[in-house]
């Protein structure tokens, strides 16, 4: 009986998932979403040498531009979330 309210559980969580993924995502395709100087965007960067899983960086459009990082380019392939 526990296994069947596991299933049920991870069921309606997986459906849950696509719905709350894209309704953060109130920019025009492909651009990062508009904020202020402090807004934070999380984008997926390169991993580091030895491993294949990739890292989360958070940093502010000026931050991401000191590392020639145009963040309204890199939202589209490698953009995650934007923290305010």
């Amino acid at each position: 009986m526990t296994h069947m309210r596991l299933i049920a559980a991870l069921t309606s969580l997986a459906a849950a998932v696509p719905v709350s993924a894209t309704a953060f995502q109130s920019a025009p395709e492909g651009l990062a979403p508009a904020g202020s100087p402090e807004t934070r965007y999380c984008l997926r960067t390169e991993p580091v040498t030895g491993t294949r899983i990739s890292r989360i960086e958070c940093l502010t459009r000026e931050e991401w531009a000191d590392g020639d990082v145009d963040v309204d380019e890199a939202w589209a392939k490698d953009g995650v979330r934007t923290l305010a």
